[in-house]
C-alpha cells in the first residue's frame, strides 16, 4: 500500500463532493462502494478506487427550483 494513493475519510469525502457523513454511509450501506482500509483508528481510501466509483455513479444534479 503507497499512502500518496491514499485519502483520509475527510478527503474522500472532498474527493467526491459530498460531506464526512455521506462517506460514512457509503461504507455501510452502498453496495460496490470501495471499501475503506483501518489503520489504528483511522479510515483510509484508495483514492484511484474512489474516483473509478464517482465517474460510475455522478453526482445527482438538484433541481433549480424553477418549474
Amino acid at each position: 500500500m503507497n499512502i500518496d494513493e491514499m485519502a483520509t475519510t475527510e478527503q474522500a469525502a472532498e474527493l467526491l463532493g459530498v460531506k464526512v457523513e455521506s462517506v460514512y454511509l457509503y461504507v455501510r450501506r452502498l453496495e460496490g462502494f470501495p471499501q475503506p482500509t483501518k489503520i489504528g483508528r483511522t479510515l483510509l481510501f484508495d483514492r484511484q478506487a474512489l474516483t473509478d466509483w464517482r465517474a460510475a455513479h455522478p453526482k445527482r444534479k438538484r433541481g433549480s427550483g424553477e418549474s
